[in-house]
């Protein structure tokens, strides 16, 4: 099971990206509906370790659990 980072609420702070120890934490294209940057985490290469969200400052935008439905992604 992967984290999920919901791109609606993520502000663009990204301390997560720099924490993972196995770079899955992407930023994304453009801004989201909050109008800032927004990152995603690759499903597929997420370990669950769960350090993007100790570092994640903004409450709500990393979750424990596999939510596509929540997470944009880029190509």
């Amino acid at each position: 099971m992967s984290f999920t980072i919901v791109t609606d609420v993520c502000e663009g702070v990204a301390a997560c990206a720099p924490a993972c120890p196995v770079a899955c934490i992407h930023q994304g294209s453009g801004a989201n509906l909050r109008g800032t940057a927004w990152y995603w985490i690759d499903f597929s290469t997420c370990i669950d370790c769960g350090v993007c969200l100790e570092v994640c400052p903004v409450q709500g935008a990393v979750l424990p659990e596999e939510r596509p439905e929540l997470q944009k992604h880029s190509p």
